[in-house]
């Protein structure tokens, strides 16, 4: 019985090992497509939409001509004019997403504020691209 239970309380412990291996890597995915989503957010503040397009992940830039991305970034962003604060709402670490692939993504969502629009919502969804680099797929701003 003795043999048991020690067998049972290591199953357990290496269960909670793995758990706790699993969180980190996810919080690591988490941090490293947070980021990655900055580091392109600034080039979108910036007004330099061809270049975001440059720097988006594989997939998107196969779905979304450059011309098509500058005139929607163009539409959407030029009304709110220029950035005045961006903070992380939300960051949730998924492997799959409606109408996408597998893969792995990082759904993350910023309560921002812009020139002409007080309140808003920016979502981005970076994906680790086929070389392992976290680039994103998706821009949303509400």
């Amino acid at each position: 019985m003795k043999r048991i239970l020690w067998f049972l309380a290591a199953v357990g412990l290496a269960l909670l090992a793995v758990s706790a291996l699993r969180a980190d890597d996810k919080g690591a995915n988490e941090k490293a497509a947070d980021a990655a989503a900055q580091k392109w957010l600034a080039v979108v503040d910036a007004g330099n939409y061809a270049e975001s397009w440059k720097q988006a992940a594989s997939a998107f830039r196969k779905a979304v001509t450059a011309e098509q991305w500058n005139a929607a970034l163009s539409a959407s962003r030029g009304l709110y004019g220029a950035l005045v604060s961006r903070k992380l709402r939300s960051a949730e670490y998924r492997t799959s997403l409606p109408g996408a692939p597998d893969g792995e993504y990082v759904v993350i969502q910023y309560d921002s504020s812009f020139e002409h629009k007080k309140s808003a919502v920016e979502t981005v969804t970076p994906m680790k691209d086929s070389d392992g680099a976290w680039r994103v797929s998706g821009y949303y701003i509400k």
